[in-house]
């Protein structure tokens, strides 16, 4: 019998437990506060006068709601390499990274919720005081999601899921410089694939 598995994005709530999970139908957007509205533009991410301003950091993941028969794993997550949208001198779209193994954050025990101050910046991924948790002992802390490609995507979750829960999940934030291109951003598709046995 084939899984049943959605994406959902966490939200909200207290480190380790979020307060919602939506369902990731067809997109998010990346804002200024911690909160999963699609069609809410009233937290976009100002352009700094200078240094860099931050989204909230999201987490999305896979939701197995449906048992496989055997197994899902080896859970991946890649661009097309080209994420149009113009951050500005070294801005870009980031994910949370680990130095070894899985890229992704366990939602079940590493949810870590967003901060910062809403309608000016996020806190980094990689701030050392209030940045990700689980991130924070790393060497590099984040990656570039532009080179996350079908050819070499990042491995989230190795994990043999045999039941019903959820995935690791990619934590993404954008990074916008000074010298970024003001308004709305065109859609970008970011895929997960995985193996089901």
């Amino acid at each position: 019998m084939v899984a049943t598995v959605i994406v959902e994005q966490a939200s909200g709530g207290s480190d380790g437990t979020p307060g919602s999970e939506d369902e990731v139908a067809t997109s998010t957007r990346l804002q200024t506060k911690d909160q999963f509205a699609i069609t809410d533009t009233t937290y976009p991410i100002p352009i700094p006068e200078s240094g860099f301003n931050y989204s909230y950091w999201i987490h999305v993941y896979l939701n197995i709601t449906g048992a496989p028969s055997v197994k899902i794993n080896n859970v991946r997550f890649y661009s097309d390499g080209a994420i149009g949208w113009n951050f500005g001198t070294d801005g870009e779209l980031r994910r949370g990274n680990m130095d070894a193994g899985d890229k992704g954050a366990p939602m079940d025990t590493e949810y870590d919720v967003a901060t910062g101050t809403e309608g000016t910046t996020g806190h980094e991924i990689g701030d050392v005081t209030n940045g990700h948790d689980y991130y924070n002992a790393q060497t590099t802390k984040t990656a570039d999601v532009a080179s996350d490609v079908v050819g070499s995507p990042a491995i989230l979750d190795s994990t043999d899921h045999t039941t019903t829960g959820k995935c690791k999940a990619v934590v993404l934030q954008v990074k916008v410089a000074s010298d970024a291109t003001q308004g709305e951003q065109s859609d970008e598709t970011l895929t997960f694939k995985y193996d089901e046995i």
